[in-house]
């Protein structure tokens, strides 16, 4: 059973004990068995809404937690509050705690929702479709690390109230507000330029020499028109069966030089050399003096007589002759 708190057990408390019952310090009235909790600074403080209230700067302050003391920061702002300013506060409602020094401090910040820079370039672009701007735009914001920060107690929706487009020089000034038509909502100046883009196809994944691309290696990539490089590739069909002739990266536009047909013959490689006519069919080995893709006409030396002739690559280690003149045996 408690001991009843009598008033003169309470000044009796203070006078032994002044510092530490004016100063909030943990278990100072409480651990002397009256139970009454001390008044704590909260230094470190997360609020919502537009006012910070005195609960969120003290604990065990009673009916007065609610009280308004302060503007809240914007949303996802911070305000410090010194140990000067805190301790007036608790002298005016009478909370009998004082700072332990002068670096005695609480920070307060706003709560809010970050919306990131893609949603506010989704925005934006939507916005200037309305101005006739094509599906085929990319926007480029001049603050690549934009963001705003809506309050938590709203709902996060930001509107653009207003942009203005220059189509020369395709720039943009965009005021971005957090609650569309809402006077008090934060608004945000935002510029940029729009960019045209084209589609290319690229690949899903890094490919190295001898690998064929097929049609689960491709996909489709929006680039800056004018950065693209005027031998990219741009029908998929240009890429289907073909092989880097080195490697090539994932996501980037591919360039007609860096992928050919998959080499079936190759250089210095053995072959057989087909010479067909509608009489007979001759067949030959030779050597490969050059790589060759299907279809290609390369050089080949007859093992026999090491006569050099042109063929046409027709299969693997397979090629035929071209001219019936050209003798391949012996």
């Amino acid at each position: 059973m408690r001991t009843p708190i009598t008033a003169l057990a309470l000044a009796l408390t203070i006078a032994l004990f002044p510092g530490r019952a004016l100063s909030g310090e943990t278990g100072n009235i409480h651990e002397a068995g009256l139970g009454i909790a001390p008044v704590m600074l909260n230094s470190h403080v997360m609020v919502t809404g537009d006012f910070i209230r005195l609960g969120d700067i003290f604990t065990n302050v009673g009916g007065t937690a609610g009280v308004n003391v302060a503007y809240a920061p914007a949303p996802g702002k911070k305000a410090t509050f010194d140990a000067r300013w805190l301790y007036r506060v608790a002298t005016a409602y009478g909370l009998g705690w004082r700072p332990m020094n002068k670096l005695d401090q609480s920070v307060i910040q706003r709560d809010s929702i970050v919306i990131g820079r893609e949603e506010i370039q989704d925005r934006i672009l939507s916005a200037l479709a309305e101005k006739g701007i094509g599906a085929d735009t990319e926007i480029e914001l001049s603050n690549r690390m934009l963001q705003i920060h809506s309050p938590t107690e709203t709902e996060a929706a930001i509107a653009v109230e207003d942009i203005l487009y220059d189509k020369h020089t395709r720039r943009f000034t965009a005021i971005i507000a957090t609650q569309a038509g809402d006077p008090k909502a934060k608004r945000t100046r935002v510029t940029g330029r729009a960019h045209h883009t084209t589609e290319v196809p690229a690949l899903t994944k890094r490919m190295r020499k001898g690998e064929v691309i097929g049609p689960r290696d491709i996909k489709w990539i929006r680039v800056r028109s004018k950065r693209l490089n005027k031998d990219a590739l741009l029908d998929a069909g240009d890429l289907l069966g073909k092989t880097p002739k080195r490697f090539v990266r994932a996501d980037i536009p591919v360039r007609a030089n860096e992928v050919r047909r998959p080499i079936l013959v190759p250089k210095n490689g053995l072959v057989t050399m087909i010479l067909q006519t509608p009489y007979m069919t001759l067949t030959s080995r030779g050597k490969a003096m050059e790589d060759g893709s299907d279809g290609d006409v390369i050089r080949i030396s007859n093992s026999k007589s090491r006569q050099v002739v042109e063929a046409t690559v027709t299969g693997i280690s397979r090629v035929s002759v071209r001219s019936t003149g050209q003798i391949l045996m012996n």
